[in-house]
């Protein structure tokens, strides 16, 4: 029996029952392929091919960049088939494909179906099957055999939820976007003898981000590269015996200008850290040093930095004056002009029980009074009305910082230590960072870091330093 519904038409599927085709009829749709289509359809296949997911690997193939897995768009011609013509009621019974032209991210598919053959006594519909790009290329063609429809149906069309899935690359794209245009820095590699330290460095130098200079070990990292297949062709390599002779030398070719910046490599970073801070021969600055996490949180509209969750175990105040003016010079380097200052503590409102409320309340007048610059300061403010609007509205707050925060502000290395990883492991944030406060920026990486945040480190590093070059211009 035929189901006829009434509504609007955009709101049905409405069928051509084998009666009503004829020769040469079929149907179309137009569908931009986008970044998320992209990520939608590995998750659901589970086809991760580099070629469709990792732009690391994606800009070093024949294609030089993401590109569509053949079979999305292969998917787009069932859309056609299923929901336009001939229609709901309609069984796929085959379908041949050609891939002739790879699908970029941004490319326009116009998908056509049109009647080739008709076959009454098992209603089979041969049909001709085209996807054309936004140049009139065709990118797949093929053929399709399917069973239409006996009666005629109007179904209401079924509203599907809402897929949450945050683009973790988006950031770390646009990271690497601001830093391909400038010219590339000497980095020195410390001790990188683990793969991931090696590979790091690697990808890195192979983006056009830095020119590696490995120093440590040399015949160790010659053994770990042969080992691991990595090509270290072109690169510099200064020869030293063992980790902390790797960390002295480091050190000693940043404070010569011979490198731009440094990058830890497998050693513990108290042994670089230790030559980093060295009153005789070290790289330090009127300020005390800090690390500042830059992190992609997926539900957070915006990068959020995070300081000190690496370095400074209990900061005393005046630390945390360096803290927080090292991290807003860094947001400044990432583009963010007026940076809103979160100073955490577990409360809001200041008390001489917690020291973490007291430092917020004085810190934030420092930067009242202009002893701290360059960004909108403001605490004791909670990690909830920190970044939830809703959360400082709910709780009477009224603050330009409250609920938008750029940078977030821990009492301690343990809150931010612990905070950072929570993001990270349960929030799905991607993580990178520098250590500020020394003569040059330094990737301070950990054995679990990604490629991508690795690379993301060094493309922040580049930054940093690019606005350094711009301030004394």
């Amino acid at each position: 029996m035929p189901i006829i519904q009434s509504g609007s038409p955009a709101d049905f599927l409405e069928n051509h029952p084998f009666a009503e085709i004829r020769m040469g009829d079929g149907a179309s749709l137009v569908r931009q392929v986008t970044q998320r289509d992209i990520q939608l359809f590995a998750s659901v296949s589970g086809d991760v091919n580099p070629a469709h997911v990792d732009a690391l690997y994606a800009r070093s193939s024949h294609f030089h960049e993401i590109i569509a897995h053949g079979m999305l768009g292969g998917s787009l011609i069932s859309t056609v088939l299923g929901t336009q013509f001939p229609g709901p009621g309609t069984i796929y019974l085959s379908q041949t494909l050609k891939f002739l032209k790879p699908v970029h991210i941004g490319d326009t598919l116009t998908v056509t179906v049109r009647v080739t053959a008709l076959e009454a006594a098992h209603r089979h519909v041969w049909l001709e099957t085209l996807c054309v790009d936004q140049d009139g290329d065709t990118v797949i063609k093929g053929e399709a055999q399917v069973s239409a429809p006996a009666d005629k149906l109007r179904i209401l069309r079924t509203d599907l939820p809402e897929p949450l899935m945050a683009d973790k690359n988006l950031r770390y794209d646009q990271l690497l976007n601001a830093a391909k245009n400038l010219p590339r820095i000497k980095m020195g590699v410390v001790h990188p003898c683990s793969r991931e330290a090696l590979e790091g460095a690697l990808d890195a130098d192979r983006l056009g981000l830095i020119q590696a200079i490995l120093i440590g070990p040399e015949p160790r990292i010659r053994s770990l590269a042969s080992e691991c297949q990595l090509d270290l062709s072109g690169l510099s390599i200064v020869d030293v015996p063992h980790s902390h002779a790797a960390a002295d030398k480091a050190v000693e070719l940043a404070r010569a200008g011979e490198v731009d910046a440094l990058m830890k490599g497998s050693l513990h970073s108290d042994e670089l850290l230790g030559a980093v801070v060295n009153t005789q021969c070290g790289l330090r600055t009127e300020r005390r040093i800090s690390h500042v996490f830059v992190l992609d949180v997926p539900r957070y509209p915006k990068p959020l930095l995070i300081t000190d969750a690496a370095i400074n175990v209990a900061p005393d105040f005046d630390a945390k004056v360096d803290i927080v003016q090292n991290a807003i010079d860094l947001a400044h380097s990432l583009g963010i002009a007026r940076p809103k200052v979160a100073i955490l503590s577990a409360v809001e409102t200041v008390t001489p029980k917690l020291r973490s409320s007291m430092d917020a309340a004085a810190l934030s007048k420092m930067a009242d009074r202009g002893q701290i610059t360059g960004g909108l300061v403001d605490g004791p403010l909670a990690f909830d009305n920190a970044v939830s609007l809703a959360a400082a509205k709910t709780k009477g707050i009224h603050s330009e910082v409250a609920g938008d925060a750029d940078i977030l502000v821990v009492p301690d290395l343990e809150s931010g230590n612990m905070l950072a990883k929570q993001l990270e492991y349960l929030g799905g944030a991607q993580a990178a960072g520098l250590v500020m406060g020394a003569k040059v920026p330094i990737v301070l990486t950990s054995r679990a870091d990604s490629a991508h945040s690795r690379i993301a480190s060094c493309a922040i590093a580049m930054l940093l330093i690019a606005h350094r070059l711009r301030e004394l211009a």
